[in-house]
């Protein structure tokens, strides 16, 4: 009874503090030079911004009030009925033009912006903080509803169905891009995007706008900061180290920000059942310099370096499994080593041109090049006996057999990519237009091998020419790999895409009604070393409409639909033996999403619950297996498929001050192969429950707790890789995990050391406790498959992810 009081008194705290909060932030203009003496206020109460264009004001918490930024010279910027809860710090950056309002009427509140355009924005500051085995990003995403990761390890998600090459990235406007050959969660250790770096983040699920890209399920777009003053930030932690400088020239013209990451995953990777001798280093370069030449012109560029080595040379690892009436364990004794190493680059230029007061014009030239070369060579002996669980020993123990696997692979990939953007305001209309031409020149090498031994018999592929009658006679062939992939892949692709798309606010009858009409069209063309030219054009029509009724009931609705194609990229050309399918065509996806925003007060403060219904209904579906994170495609477009599911999120203080969720989601998705029947698709994840809390302790507030809770049920592709999906299609186990964070504020804007302390030196200082995987839970990513000569039985043995691990962590800020 004590601990569910206790539950309770984190969830639904009612010790309130003081009734304020706070919005803050930076004032631009077009240009992005900070405005400074603007004018901030409410009906009470007002502030002006510095020479930075800097401002800090108090509001009243918990009630609707009205905010205004004024400048001599430049249209007004109104924030109408903000609402936000105690003691909670709003950062709003509003950009000040000289001809047209920039943001119409929006609601604020604790749980964020309401949006019309199929987007949800995310704090940069709760990225920062959450606690999580790849914290960043992609660590947030994975509590929304839609969205569903079952590797803490892997920085890769999947969205309603989704696999991970269906999503869209943008930093700055400018397209990412992931190596290519990355096979597993530990060889990643690095997310491209840098959260230290990020200044606003937005996230669509599905149903996004025309401008955004071809892709079939999801867009994140990240804007990276424009500082206006100098500072210096520092995250230490047992995994690595992050530093970011920023620097604004004395004429506010130029301003840039520079990150370096260096991370070590020993500790997450060395919590496995597996004993390694592993050096897996990551180090990531990343800036974005702007300059202004005048008012109408400025210069933006975004440069990335980034080397991650993976070394590896496994001993043994020991799993026990089965059930109590029989329990087994395995042992495998390794010999050999892998070397894995991913390099890439990238730059990217961004003019933008204000052609007129209205008008925006912006050009974007990006090249992206990466090398990639994997090698290794494993071998492994496997031993299955009965564990005696009361004893803790082994009995029983039989050999089962020797496995080899071998890879020699490199790839070579360049992209050039030259985009043209345009923005026409006038009053509450808006079009927007753009074109892009991408080129990609890849050169690829596969070399991949897997022998098998069971007890002195080779075992050789599961095809007619190798049918044979052993050990009762003789099979006289050479030794064959069981699986083996060899090619070698000349490949380049031209695309060149198009959108247009216009949008209008208007007021109907007391309402307010948002619509959005778009199209985008792309086409593409393959050719190649030994590859016939083959191409194809596609058009994608997408409408959006949103409606905020005039009642009593803060109620929005929303409803988008349209058509996404995804051309494919090099990966979805290469069939499962490494073989350049040129003839492979974009697949098409019709969206249908519902979205309802119910914003109300509870517990004297303000929350939001947003439910969502959808439905794709998919064609020339490009199926594929995945394994950890690899994804291998048939190249055949021969399936269609379905997604379907509910999504719900309720958001808000559950603690004064602080931002929390709950999300609960529905999905379900299955594919139809050459007409065998609809079956479960790899990505089908039927139920998602995904919790963020943050506390603290009202009497110490500067303590502070976050935690996640993510459950997923069990996804597909528990069978060996060479299986019939439609004969196995068992299920992997369900994935369940925890991470919670304390730390402890020292310093920080709202709380000064004085001037004789050690502490006065910092703008910020705070240091605290990372638990991952708090309960401890055994999650699995695949399984390893043996048999028992004697039965002929197969068993599924887990391949364990993290265990739970204590991660220390600073952050310092000058």
């Amino acid at each position: 009874m004590k601990c569910i009081k206790f539950f309770c008194f984190l969830l639904f705290p009612v010790v309130l503090l003081a009734q304020r909060a706070v919005i803050t932030g930076v004032i631009l203009d077009a240009t992005n030079v900070p405005l400074s003496n603007t004018n901030v206020r409410t009906a009470t109460k007002g502030t002006i911004s510095d020479e930075n264009g800097f401002y800090f004001l108090e509001v009243d918490a918990d009630q609707q009030i009205n905010i205004s930024f004024s400048h001599v010279g430049y249209k007004n910027v109104v924030l109408n009925n903000v609402l936000l809860s105690t003691n909670e710090t709003f950062e709003f950056n509003p950009v000040l033009n000289t001809a047209i309002t920039q943001i119409g009427e929006i609601t604020i509140t604790a749980s964020g912006r309401k949006t019309v355009d199929a987007i949800t924005t995310i704090e940069p500051e709760i990225i920062r903080l959450l606690p999580g085995a790849t914290a960043g990003v992609e660590n947030v995403l994975k509590l929304l509803p839609g969205v569903s990761s079952n590797n803490e390890l892997s920085t890769q998600y999947n969205v309603r169905g989704g696999n991970f090459d269906e999503n869209l990235v943008y930093v700055n406007e400018i397209e990412v891009y992931r190596p290519f050959l990355i096979r597993s969660g530990q060889q990643e250790s690095l997310s491209f995007i840098n959260s230290a770096m990020i200044q606003n983040v937005s996230f669509s699920a599905g149903g996004f706008q025309a401008k955004y890209g071809d892709k079939l399920s999801s867009v994140l777009d990240i804007t990276y900061k424009n500082p206006v003053s100098y500072g210096v930030q520092v995250d230490a932690s047992l995994l690595g180290a992050n530093a970011t400088i920023e620097t604004s020239g004395r004429n506010k013209k130029l301003s840039t920000i520079t990150g370096v990451r260096y991370r070590d995953n020993s500790l997450l990777i060395n919590s496995q059942e597996t004993v390694t001798n592993i050096n897996p280093v990551a180090f990531d370069f990343q800036t974005y310099e702007s300059y202004t030449i005048s008012k109408k012109i400025n210069f933006g560029f975004l440069g990335t370096f980034s080397v991650n080595d993976y070394q590896n040379k496994p001993s043994a690892r020991t799993t026990n499994f089965g059930t109590l009436n029989d329990p087994k364990s395995l042992t495998i004794f390794y010999a050999g080593q892998e070397h894995n190493q991913y390099n890439t680059a990238s730059g990217a230029l961004k003019i933008t041109y204000h052609l007129t007061e209205n008008t925006t014009l912006k050009f974007i030239p990006s090249l992206y090049h990466t090398i990639e070369e994997e090698s290794s060579s494993i071998i492994a002996q496997y031993q299955l006996g009965d564990l005696n669980s009361d004893l803790g020993t082994v009995s029983n123990t039989k050999s089962l057999g020797t496995q080899l696997n071998s890879a020699r692979n490199t790839l070579d990939a360049l992209i050039f990519n030259l985009e043209h953007k345009g923005i026409y305001h006038k009053n509450t209309s808006k079009l927007e237009w753009g074109t892009k031409y991408s080129h990609e020149d890849i050169r690829d090498q596969l070399r991949e091998s897997e022998f098998l031994d069971s007890l002195g018999f080779l075992v050789r592929p599961s095809t007619s020419e190798f049918t044979n009658n052993e050990p009762a006679t003789p099979f006289n062939t050479p030794i064959t790999a069981l699986e083996s992939v060899n090619a070698t892949n000349y490949v380049q692709t031209n695309r060149l895409s198009a959108y247009l798309q216009y949008s209008k606010q208007v007021d109907w009858q007391s309402n307010a009604l948002y619509l959005n009409i778009g199209a985008r069209t792309q086409h593409w063309s393959v050719s190649g070393k030994n590859i016939a030219r083959n191409a194809q054009t596609v058009f994608s029509p997408r409408a959006q409409i949103a409606f905020k009724p005039n009642w009593e009931k803060d109620m929005f609705f929303k409803i988008a639909a349209g058509v996404y194609h995804q051309p494919p990229f090099y990966r979805e050309f290469r069939d499962l033996n490494g073989r350049v399918n040129p003839n492979v065509k974009a697949q098409k996806s019709i969206h249908t999403v519902l979205t309802n925003e119910y914003s109300f007060m509870l517990w004297d403060s303000p929350f939001k619950l947003v439910s969502e219904a959808y439905y794709k209904d998919l064609s020339n579906v490009n199926t594929y297996t995945v394994e950890d994170v690899r994804i291998r495609y048939a190249a055949n477009n021969n399936a269609k498929a379905y997604v379907y599911g509910t999504e719900f999120r309720l958001n808000g203080a559950f603690a004064p001050g602080t931002e929390s969720w709950v999300s609960l989601g529905y999905m379900k998705t299955e594919e139809n192969s050459d007409n065998r029947g609809y079956i479960a698709r790899p990505t089908d994840q039927r139920i998602k429950v995904g919790v963020l809390f943050q506390d603290y302790i009202p009497s110490i507030p500067h303590v502070k707790m976050y935690l996640n809770l993510v459950y997923n049920t069990g996804l597909p592709g528990g069978s060996p890789n060479n299986a019939d999906p439609y004969l196995f299609n068992s299920r992997l186990r369900d994935y369940k995990r925890a991470d919670l964070g304390i730390s402890y504020t020292f310093v920080d804007e709202n709380k000064q050391a004085s001037k004789n302390s050690w502490l006065s030196g910092f703008k910020e200082l705070s240091g605290g406790f990372e638990l991952f995987n708090l309960f401890n839970n055994q999650n699995s990513i695949t399984n390893t498959w043996v048999r028992d000569i004697d039965t002929k039985q197969q068993f599924a043995v887990p391949n364990y992810l993290t265990s739970r691990i204590l991660n220390l962590k600073v952050r310092m800020r000058f």
